[in-house]
């Protein structure tokens, strides 16, 4: 065994015969420290450091081998004690136990091949001990790292950030001069360069050597470990590639100089396992990275597909004398299925439609766009159609893209003639149109004496939603609308939205946190509407009196002055 392999075995005895003895006895297989007393044991622990055994004699002048070996127990809690002793006193031992932490005491004169088997025991046990002690500290170490590395990581906010703290943690924690984190894009290092360093004053700290070994480690994926020696200083490089999934994320180069202290096999193994934590953040950094671009664009297409869709939607025509009309629109999403349309034909003829694609967002959007598009064309025509002629054509043209999709598309339709005051209407599933007297409404709730008898008239000619059958059929519902009469068309984000506590004896006074508003409380609102009708005012009301929205919400108005 080398000289160097060999632990450290000290012998304390006040009698130079046992001290030869001894030295003698265990120096073939340990490095034996010989010291005449106590005073002169601890000068040598001074300089020599830890000893794996240390054999004291009891009885020796200045200081008994108790009071000594007690000295040793803090600064070296690991080293296996023996106390010799040519005396049996109790107290002694008890003592000797008890304070000098003593693993064995043997009596004078001792037995060579036993002495021999209880320092080999000891030897044995000091391994044992000093094994786990540095297994213990190995995981000690390597968790309060990644427990520094976890922390760290939650602390960013992105992933540039993240990677500086990376950077920061590792060079701090891993006795480094300095740290280098190089991202890699398509198996390239790129330009920009994460940097922790303990001295300002160090050369560039992205040398030539380590920029040939950062190309090698990316060639190869393997780490690579270079000590070099310049003006008397030692250097070591340690360049790690951080992989995850078989992915190249990065490259860290790690940097020791002038270090009395180089890095051990089982420091580079821990940096080793730092580093693919660090992989691993990186890369669900860069995941996370993706994901917030990707939902800033989607939320950028959204925007424009908005006011795309904001466009489409009317928010003009031309005024008629004798007829105010009134229309909004609100996507619960950004963009939504319900849709209005106000148009005004060439023969005078007033065209109102209210509709609502099922579903939400941006599929309902597409299909309301084409609604748009075929309703606008069928309505140009040289001769203003029939609104029920209208609905079929709308339904043949757009039935296969709705029943591939499993869409459907309500509709009410309506004509309405300022010169005969004849309103003509469809409807396609949707829910009932209202017709009411705004202007009667008003006066006779001004009228104190007089009885509130002005009634909704519901017009409840319907059929079936469109993309549901291959033919769709209806009979056309008319009426004619007098003075101071109004037309009210809604969608269902209007009617089923859910009502606060605060008015849920509309209807029926029973309370329910998912009771609708329906037609019932719309008519309501409409009852505390003044004169003109004010839909915006009417809106915020009903935002008032409801829930969040949950669903499309769009509102529509005809009143005859």
């Amino acid at each position: 065994m080398r000289q160097a392999d060999k632990l450290k075995l000290m012998v304390v005895d006040d009698e130079p015969d046992n001290l030869e003895l001894l030295n003698r006895t265990f120096r073939r297989d340990f490095r034996v420290f010989t010291a005449d007393g106590a005073m002169k044991a601890l000068e040598i622990l001074d300089i020599e450091g830890e000893m794996a055994v240390i054999i004291s004699d009891q009885r020796m002048p200045q200081m008994n081998g108790t009071e000594f070996l007690s000295l040793t127990v803090e600064r070296f809690p690991e080293t296996i004690r023996i106390l010799l002793t040519g005396f049996a006193d109790v107290d002694d031992l008890v003592e000797a136990i008890n304070s000098g932490q003593v693993f064995k005491y043997i009596t004078k004169p001792w037995n060579p091949d036993n002495l021999k088997a209880v320092v080999q025991q000891a030897a044995d046990t000091y391994r044992v001990v000093k094994q786990r002690t540095r297994q213990l500290r190995r995981t000690l170490r390597r968790e309060k790292l990644l427990n520094l590395m976890t922390t760290a990581i939650r602390e960013s906010l992105d992933y540039r950030s993240m990677l500086k703290t990376l950077v920061k943690t590792i060079g701090e924690h891993c006795e480094t001069t300095s740290c280098i984190l190089r991202p890699v894009e398509d198996n390239q290092p790129t330009p920009e360069f994460f940097l922790y360093q303990t001295e300002s004053k160090l050369r560039s700290p992205i040398l030539p050597e380590t920029e040939s070994l950062v190309r090698e480690v990316i060639e190869s994926r393997q780490r690579q470990l270079v000590k070099s020696e310049r003006e008397s200083i030692n250097s070591t490089h340690l360049i790690i590639p951080l992989i995850c999934q078989q992915d190249l994320l990065a490259v860290m180069s790690l940097h020791q100089q002038g270090r009395e202290r180089n890095w051990s096999a089982e420091d580079i193994e821990l940096i080793e396992t730092v580093a693919e934590q660090a992989a691993l953040a990186i890369s669900q950094a860069k995941l996370y990275q993706y994901i917030q671009l990707q939902a800033q664009k989607m939320r950028d297409e959204l925007e424009v597909a908005r006011q795309i869709q904001k466009n489409l939607l009317r928010q003009s025509w031309s005024e008629v004398e004798g007829v105010r009309v009134q229309a909004h629109c609100y996507p619960a999403q950004e963009v939504g299925g319900d849709f209005f349309e106000v148009y005004v034909h060439p023969q005078g003829d007033i065209w109102l439609a209210v509709g609502d694609v099922s579903g939400k967002g941006v599929p309902a959007a597409l299909f309301m766009a084409s609604a748009i598009s075929l309703l606008r064309r069928e309505l140009s025509q040289e001769i203003s159609p029939e609104p029920q002629v209208v609905m079929q054509n709308l339904n043949s043209t757009m039935l296969d893209n709705l029943v591939s999709t499993n869409c459907l598309i309500t509709m009410v339709l309506a004509r309405y003639s300022p010169q005969s005051r004849q309103l003509v209407y469809a409807n396609a599933g949707h829910i009932y149109p209202l017709v009411w007297s705004h202007r009667l409404l008003v006066a006779q709730q001004d009228s104190p004496n007089q009885s509130l008898t002005a009634q909704p008239t519901y017009l409840e000619v319907r059929s079936v939603p469109l993309g549901i059958l291959p033919n769709w059929h209806a009979a056309a519902g008319s009426l004619t609308l007098n003075v101071g009469e109004a037309l009210l068309l809604t969608s269902d984000g209007i009617t089923e939205a859910t009502i606060t506590p605060e008015i849920s004896n509309i209807n029926n006074g029973t309370h329910s946190s998912k009771k609708m508003l329906h037609q019932a409380g719309l008519w309501q609102l409409l009852l505390e509407e003044k004169e003109p009708l004010d839909l915006t005012h009417l809106l915020a009301r009903f935002r008032e009196r409801t829930n969040p929205q949950e669903d499309d919400q769009t509102i529509l108005s005809l009143e005859v002055i």
